[in-house]
């Protein structure tokens, strides 16, 4: 079997739900279903080294024929030419030397060479970009409402100059078409760098309502919204950014999102400590219009 020596192109960023490519190859799963490769495509898929967003659904068309693609993952074929899928790729994405592929799996096999149209499911794509805009919106948010609590520089701020407590503490994100999940890890490491978690409980209250007033500012000024690539194909190291009342802020970022913040009519959080304190969550849900 060959397999492609170059990394899928992407269309996802930019926000494209439909295209046209060709079948280079056709994987045999051990599950009996099959993995297509095409040379670009706009699905996005699974990120196996930080999978936060779900992958697209969708449906391929091959000579009048609509395959439903039944998930969507990471492909790496290693300088051996040997190929990994999803969780059992041992490197991280973006390794030198691998190619990195989006992989379509369907139930039936098509043939190399194929022309193939690609359909993404246009409104599970909204709702899940629509979730992963306020995600990032929500670490910013947070990071202002937590600054205060810093008793001195950890040496890592965000893009509005806050000391990144989203990213120094986060041990989990994941989306889905309702809502994102943030969960921060407080503990010993957090406090040496200069974190304090004193009356954090009592203060619960009042720190929601402050990034959810933050929260609504933005929606509110329907901020541009807009992903930042390099190049076309899925290994590039893309940034989403936004330009926001307080200045341009952005973050790394692999996933799809909003085109603008006028998109949603609201967008808030809930914010909850685990009883040992050594847990917060950040449950955040954009509603969109």
């Amino acid at each position: 079997m060959s397999l492609p020596s170059a990394s899928t192109q992407v269309t996802f960023p930019a926000g494209t739900v439909h295209g046209s490519s060709t079948v280079l190859a056709v994987v045999p799963l051990p599950d009996g279903r099959h993995g297509v490769v095409t040379e670009a495509t706009p699905f996005h898929p699974l990120d196996h080294t930080w999978p936060d967003q779900p992958a697209d659904s969708g449906s391929l068309v091959v000579d009048g024929v609509e395959l439903p693609v039944l998930d969507c993952v990471t492909g790496g074929v290693s300088p051996e030419g040997e190929l990994s899928l999803g969780a059992d790729i041992p490197v991280r994405r973006g390794a030198e030397d691998w190619a990195w592929l989006v992989v379509h799996v369907v139930d039936a096999p098509v043939a190399v060479g194929a022309a193939v149209e690609l359909r993404v499911d246009a409104e599970r794509r909204a709702a899940l970009s629509a979730a992963h805009t306020g995600c990032h919106l929500l670490a910013l948010a947070l990071n202002e409402a937590l600054a205060p609590r810093w008793r001195k520089d950890p040496g890592r701020a965000d893009a509005l100059g806050h000391p990144d407590f989203d990213s120094l503490a986060m041990d989990s994100s994941r989306m889905d078409v309702r809502a994102s999940t943030d969960s921060y890890r407080i503990g010993k490491s957090l406090r040496k760098k200069g974190f304090t978690a004193d009356d954090l409980a009592a203060d619960l209250p009042a720190l929601t309502a402050a990034v959810n007033d933050r929260l609504a500012a933005w929606v509110a000024a329907d901020a541009p919204v807009r992903i930042e690539a390099p190049g076309p194909e899925l290994t590039a190291r893309r940034r989403w950014a936004c330009d926001l009342p307080e200045g341009p802020a952005s973050i790394f970022c692999g996933g799809t999102h909003l085109h603008g913040l006028g998109e949603l009519l609201s967008l808030s959080t809930e914010l909850r400590l685990s009883e040992d304190g050594s847990e917060l969550t950040a449950v955040t849900t954009p509603e969109r219009r």
